[in-house]
């Protein structure tokens, strides 16, 4: 895997591009004189969590013939206090689906990614991040 960045300005704002030709922007915040244009590094990994985490269960409950309508994560995280670097130490992720889906089902499916499937979520746990999760289905 290769991953490029170009500095676009004369702050913090990068451009990452995958082998693939994706593109994320990545910046600093205001109070270090970055200009928001693109996200911190360290919430892309959260980002990365959660889309790890989603390849890995919609294909799993693809393969058990459920019909997903929606799915949404929400991702909260803390990170060490005083320390650097400053890793994350908590997070805690809403696994929200809607469809003709069944509860174990999703449950087993999100288990599965976080305790087997996801790199991700390993190689956070590896560095101390403790990941807590709940699963809803058609919840409004």
């Amino acid at each position: 895997m290769r991953i490029e960045l170009k500095r676009l300005d004369d702050a913090f704002h990068f451009e990452a591009v995958s082998e693939t030709g994706n593109i994320a922007h990545m910046d600093a915040g205001e109070n270090i004189g970055g200009h928001n244009k693109g996200v911190r590094p360290m919430q892309m990994m959260i980002m990365g969590l959660g889309g790890c985490s989603a390849i890995d269960i919609v294909l799993i409950l693809k393969k058990q013939k459920q019909i997903i309508e929606d799915f949404q994560i929400s991702i909260d995280g803390e990170r060490e206090e005083g320390k650097e670097p400053s890793l994350w130490s908590k997070i805690q992720i809403h696994f929200k689906f809607k469809g003709q889906i069944d509860l174990t089902k999703a449950e087993r499916a999100v288990q599965l990614s976080m305790d087997k499937y996801c790199s991700v979520s390993k190689t956070l746990e590896i560095a101390g991040a403790k990941i807590t999760y709940k699963v809803s289905v058609n919840e409004e």
